[in-house]
C-alpha cells in the first residue's frame, strides 16, 4: 500500500514539473465572432509561428458565444462584433476588466450578386429601395446579432424600417447572412465591408452612412483568471503592431 501510494505521489510530483507534458501545453482557446473569421486565422498562424503557440478559434455569433461562456465555456480570450455582448459578460463578472480594449472597427454595407452588381446611395432618400432587386434582404438576427442590430438600427434611423424588416432574411451570424447572398437565396444583404471583401460572389452596392448606427466597434477581453500565460501572450499579440497590420489589411480599422 505504501508503494502505491508513493508511485502516485511520483507520478503527481511529475506531471508539475516544468519539463512536463501538462506544463508544455501551449494553446490558448479564443473565441471571436464569425466576421473575424479570416483575419483571425491569419493573425493566428502568425502568433504561432513567432511564439510556437496554438491558438484554438471558435467563431459563431457574439451572442452564442457569450451565452457558451456564461455557461462555463473554456474560453480564454474573447473577441465581440459589438460592445453589447461584452457588457454582457462584464456585467456578470466573467472578464478581465481591466483588460477590455478596442480592438478593431468596420463598415455596414449592402451587398448584391456580383453577377448582377448595381450602385446605390444609400440615404433618408427611400428611392434607393426601390432600385434593388426584388426578394429577400439577407442579414444577421437584429434580435441576437450584431451586424443584424445596426443593419436595424441604420434602416430605423433611414426611416426604411417598415418597409425592408418584412422582407429580411434573419441569419444566425454575419457570414451566413453573406452565404445567402453568395447562394442567391437573398436578393441583396447588410453585411459588413470586411466580410464583402472576402467573397467573389458579392458586389458592394452602397455603404450605410456612419451617421445612421452606433460605431461598430469590436472589443478584446481577456477572460475571468486568464491574465498570464498564454492567452495573455496572444492578447497582447492582438493589440500589438503585427496584428494590426493584419486587420488592416483585410479591411478592419483599427483605434
Amino acid at each position: 500500500m505504501i508503494r502505491r501510494v508513493r508511485k502516485w505521489m511520483l507520478a503527481a510530483t511529475v506531471a508539475l514539473l516544468p519539463g512536463s507534458v501538462s506544463a508544455q501545453t501551449r494553446d490558448v482557446t479564443v473565441f471571436a465572432a464569425a466576421s473575424m473569421t479570416t483575419a483571425l486565422q491569419e493573425a493566428g498562424e502568425e502568433f504561432a509561428r513567432s511564439s510556437g503557440i496554438r491558438a484554438k478559434l471558435s467563431f459563431a455569433a457574439s451572442s452564442t458565444l457569450a451565452k457558451q461562456i456564461e455557461a462555463g465555456a473554456g474560453a480564454q480570450v474573447f473577441v465581440s462584433a459589438d460592445e453589447a455582448w461584452m457588457d454582457y459578460l462584464e456585467k456578470r463578472g466573467l472578464i478581465e476588466n481591466a483588460s477590455r480594449k478596442k480592438l478593431v472597427g468596420n463598415r455596414l454595407v449592402l451587398v448584391v450578386s456580383a453577377g448582377r452588381p448595381l450602385s446605390v446611395l444609400i440615404s433618408a432618400d427611400r428611392g434607393w429601395l426601390g432600385g434593388l432587386p426584388a426578394g429577400r434582404i439577407a442579414t444577421g438576427d437584429p434580435a441576437h446579432v450584431p451586424v443584424g442590430r445596426y443593419a436595424a438600427e441604420a434602416l430605423k434611423k433611414l426611416g426604411v424600417w417598415a418597409e425592408v424588416e418584412a422582407r429580411l432574411a434573419r441569419a444566425d451570424n454575419a457570414r451566413n447572412a453573406l452565404v445567402l447572398v453568395e447562394r442567391g437565396e437573398a436578393a441583396a444583404g447588410i453585411v459588413y465591408g470586411t466580410d464583402a471583401a472576402v467573397s467573389k460572389k458579392v458586389a458592394v452596392a452602397g455603404y450605410f452612412p456612419e451617421v445612421s448606427h452606433e460605431p461598430i466597434s469590436y472589443p478584446v477581453a481577456l477572460l475571468r483568471g486568464q491574465a498570464q500565460g498564454e492567452a495573455l501572450k496572444f492578447y497582447e499579440f492582438l493589440l500589438g503592431a503585427e496584428a494590426r497590420a493584419i486587420f488592416l489589411k483585410h479591411g478592419f480599422s483599427v483605434p
